[in-house]
């Protein structure tokens, strides 16, 4: 299927080109010839040319940031880098010493890029970086297997990275990860443990009121997700032959979840190219190019999750294993713990990730903190107006106050 998939945007690749090509010299026209028609023909143009996916990770676009009073440079840093993924760091010139915090991206079909915003906002008190995970697709098959032991183990090393006293906020699917290698960090007394660790709408126990994304993962065996889901990389690719679960399948999945809001975007966007109104348009275009930069997720990685985390519960069970070792969530000491759920998240349910809370018996009471942010969805957990005016000053003050 990836393979037909791969061939099939190959053999349209010249229509979209020629589209934009087209759209490109629409564009020098003088205005008032002819509006409503060229304007009806560049949304057409338009559209068609957007009818593909990317592979490629979007830029993040963060080159100033307010510090204090200050605005502040910002360039991009590659501290350490393996074939699954980079360790960026977002170096802000002359800037005041803040905590560095590790920002764990989640590996859900999109690149680290979505979480831009939460980047953005974190930047004005904290020294950041970011898990910026590799596409599977480009990564040649003799780089081995990527799994959850091996996610598990790059935030160990990236936590090593960023040394002593550095702080953890893990976004989402990757909650799991992140409270197993503070667990492990903290049981072999590791230098760079975590001072903190965030966990943010994540499926800690997912028994707890299960979402449909829950009731769906526990609906098929796992031999279904295997054959249904799992492809290889195409021949054009660097991953060739590498199984992975592909984006576009992915990205088809999550669209047909709000497909009627999806379909009246693209219908909005071509009424505002043709009425001109460039920025209306620009924010919707803007949004898609996002959503439509797509990540495959290696077959791994992808099965152990929905095995081990949506139909086992490994870990609130006490059964997850790490390299063949019991995680033990109790072996969390001496760190501060902070949960976030949104009221109104139907991926991650209130509950889910406050269950961290009851397994990380070794963190001091005084040390935890739970927030419930009321009136948002999952993305607004991390992302938006209440991410910014109301969640992220929560986090802020417990990350300094445990720095």
């Amino acid at each position: 299927m990836y393979q037909a998939y791969q061939n099939h945007m190959d053999l349209t690749a010249p229509w979209r080109t020629g589209a934009a090509y087209a759209l490109k010299y629409l564009n020098l026209v003088p205005q008032g010839v002819s509006d409503k028609l060229f304007g009806r023909l560049a949304a057409a143009l338009e559209l068609i040319s957007r009818t593909s996916l990317t592979y490629s990770r979007p830029a993040y676009g963060i080159d100033k940031v307010m510090v204090g009073n200050h605005e502040r440079e910002v360039t991009e840093e590659v501290v350490y880098t393996t074939p699954f993924g980079s360790l960026l760091h977002f170096k802000k010139e002359n800037s005041p010493e803040q905590p560095r915090l590790l920002l764990v991206a989640p590996m859900s079909g999109h690149f680290a890029t979505l979480l831009r915003g939460t980047v953005k906002t974190l930047l004005q008190d904290h020294d950041v970086y970011i898990t910026d995970w590799h596409n599977p697709r480009d990564i040649p098959l003799d780089q081995g297997k990527f799994g959850l032991d091996e996610y598990t183990e790059h935030l160990i090393t990236f936590l090593d990275q960023l040394g002593p006293r550095s702080h953890m906020v893990a976004i989402c699917q990757p909650s799991v990860s992140a409270l197993a290698a503070a667990a492990i960090m903290c049981e072999d007394n590791h230098p760079a443990r975590p001072a903190t660790l965030t966990l943010m709408a994540g499926p800690i126990d997912t028994r707890i009121l299960p979402t449909k994304v829950n009731v769906f993962a526990k609906s098929k065996p796992l031999k279904w997700f295997e054959e249904n889901l799992i492809n290889y990389v195409p021949i054009q690719c660097k991953g060739a032959f590498r199984q992975v679960y592909p984006g576009f399948v992915q990205l088809t999945a999550f669209v047909s979840m709000n497909l009627e809001r999806h379909i009246k975007q693209h219908i909005d966007l071509a009424d505002h190219l043709a009425k001109g109104d460039k920025e209306k348009a620009e924010t919707i275009k803007t949004f898609y190019d996002e959503y439509f930069a797509v990540m495959d997720l290696s077959a791994e990685f992808y099965i152990e999750t929905i095995r081990d985390v949506f139909q086992e519960h490994l870990l609130p069970q006490g059964k997850l294993t790490y390299r063949g070792r019991p995680v033990h969530p109790a072996s969390i000491k001496r760190m501060g713990l902070m949960t976030v759920e949104g009221e109104k998240d139907d991926i991650c349910s209130i509950g889910q990730t406050l269950a961290a809370q009851d397994l990380c018996t070794g963190v001091r009471t005084y040390r935890k903190v739970h927030h419930m942010q009321a009136g948002v969805g999952h993305y607004g957990v991390f992302s938006g107006r209440r991410w910014n005016n109301e969640i992220y000053p929560l986090l802020r003050d417990f990350v300094h106050v445990n720095a």
